[in-house]
């Protein structure tokens, strides 16, 4: 039997950084804003109309055109279902979360001296991206088997040693960075052996660095994946805006950005395959969790131009987001082994908290041009074209983006992502005291093979009432996209195809003083 050991420390660092990959880069550089309730209903297509303190936050000079002083707060319903397919099998699982995902308010001061520059505006707003999700994947793998992603950090890959055996017989796992961490894993759990036999007594002392699948052979895996997600990315944004001669109005933002996330992973895996004289492993549940905390800044500059009475035209530039992220990550693995007439369970829980070195993450800017129509007090349409390249994105330590450790994952950044486009489009008609909206939203997939992941669609409506100084505002949206899940980076990267679909629903309170 391998030597099985029992690690009772806590909080103790890991040598290495743990690799990031592409979706960690994407959960925050994706960031889709989710405000108040009449932004919502008219798709977010704001850019040239400001008057609203989610538009603030997308264009700077928005905060002007505000006539009176006002603040608001928006309760939303998150809604998200995810339907995947492994394989020959479908399953589904949702995820419901009620929260306050938007407050602010805006502080208009008119300038009656006779300068050009009329009119001012400070503006603080909060709003907050809701990253809760539930996606439950099961089927049967014909080929494939976890114990394969255990082979991919333990044997020799050009350029890269295998680790031998004498480290993972006699090792213990806060002492290993994360690669050799996995190989310890799948080692002292029957998940992977040497490639040739070893006796016990050489064990301590063998640099053999191959190693085969310890699973019951014969293929048809079946697999179950769990992913069970909450947290948010807060956005504070302050904001000052100034009006020049009526026609044109300039804004800058601040972002401040709050990252709390957290991920739990449940992986198993069984087969039926024939039991011989040999002990093989025939069930594995792999545990992960980790959380992800930080800060993040960018700024904005916007201006929008009124040419006429009926037109409006706006630009806004957004900057890069830079965070400061840390993680924390735990891991434990349980297996069972049978052989003929006998059956073993294997664990290994290092209860340990793998606490990595700061690193950085830097989302791409972003370009926005826009375009309404406004006819009178009667309603206006409006639309917004945005560009921004994903494959800028970069991984890196703190304070820098020149990290080794980050360039194989850049480099898959820089390959696979590429220039995406976002087209908001809303209008909104008024009825005495009441107004009707409506929206559509696209968001083009990042990735140059939009087989990885779809292109995201959004519909919404909504409807609001006006009482003079304070209003009531109703919003609801649905999105749709699709897009691929490998369970694990390496090794079985096999896929499940993910479709997502959330309804929002939002309220919004308006007040005027």
């Amino acid at each position: 039997m391998k030597k099985h050991i029992s690690i009772l420390l806590f909080g103790l660092s890991c040598a290495a950084l743990q690799a990031q990959d592409i979706s960690d880069a994407l959960r925050l550089g994706q960031i889709k804003k989710s405000g108040t309730a009449r932004y919502n209903a008219m798709g977010g297509a704001f850019g040239s109309l400001g008057g609203d303190l989610s538009a603030v936050s997308d264009n700077p000079a928005g905060s002007v055109i505000f006539i009176n002083n006002q603040a608001t707060i928006s309760l939303g319903n998150f809604n998200k279902t995810n339907d995947s397919k492994y394989f020959s099998k479908s399953t589904s699982d949702d995820d419901n979360t009620l929260d306050v995902n938007q407050a602010g308010g805006v502080f208009v001061f008119e300038n009656y001296d006779k300068t050009e520059w009329n009119k001012f505006a400070l503006a603080i707003n909060y709003q907050s991206d809701n990253l809760n999700n539930r996606i439950f994947s099961s089927g049967i793998n014909t080929s494939n088997s976890v114990a394969n992603y255990f082979l991919y950090y333990a044997n020799a890959r050009p350029g890269i040693g295998g680790i031998g055996v004498k480290y993972l017989h006699n090792g213990y796992y806060d002492e290993l960075n994360f690669a050799d961490q996995q190989a310890f894993l799948g080692y002292q759990t029957f998940l992977i052996n040497p490639s040739i036999f070893i006796a016990n007594t050489d064990l301590p002392t063998s640099n053999h660095n191959q190693y085969v699948s310890g699973v019951r052979p014969g293929g048809n895996y079946y697999h179950e994946n769990s992913v069970v997600a909450e947290g948010y990315n807060s956005n504070l944004t302050l904001n000052v805006a100034g009006q020049y001669q009526n026609w044109l109005s300039v804004g800058l933002n601040l972002n401040f950005n709050t990252v709390d996330y957290r991920q739990k992973n449940i992986f198993f895996e069984s087969n039926q395959n024939t039991i011989d004289a040999n002990y093989s492993v025939s069930t594995v549940r792999f545990n992960n969790e980790i959380f992800t905390y930080g800060t993040g800044f960018s700024f904005q500059v916007g201006a929008i131009a009124k040419p006429s009475k009926d037109l409006r035209f706006g630009l806004t530039y957004q900057s890069a987001t830079w965070y400061h992220l840390n993680d924390e990550f735990t891991q434990s693995l349980f297996t069972t082994s049978q052989k003929t007439g006998s059956t073993i369970n294997d664990a290994l829980d290092p209860n340990i908290i793998n606490t990595y070195d700061p690193y950085s993450l830097r989302s791409p800017s972003k370009w926005t041009g826009s375009f309404a129509y406004v006819f009178g007090k009667i309603g206006l349409l409006s639309i917004d074209y945005s560009t921004r390249d994903f494959s800028r994105m970069k991984f890196g330590p703190a304070n820098q983006f020149n990290n080794p450790a980050s360039n194989n994952t850049n480099t898959d950044i820089q390959n696979a992502l590429t220039i995406a486009r976002e087209i908001k489009a809303g209008g909104e008609i008024k009825l005495k005291q009441w107004s009707l909206r409506g929206g559509y939203r696209f968001d083009e997939s990042p990735y140059k093979n939009k087989d990885l992941m779809g292109n995201l669609h959004t519909y919404s409506a909504g409807l609001g009432y006006n009482w003079g100084e304070t209003k009531l505002d109703l919003a609801y949206s649905a999105s749709r996209r699709e897009y691929n899940q490998a369970f694990f980076n390496a090794g079985l990267t096999d896929a499940a195809r993910i479709a997502t679909e959330q309804n929002i629903v939002t309220a919004t309170l308006v007040f005027e003083f």
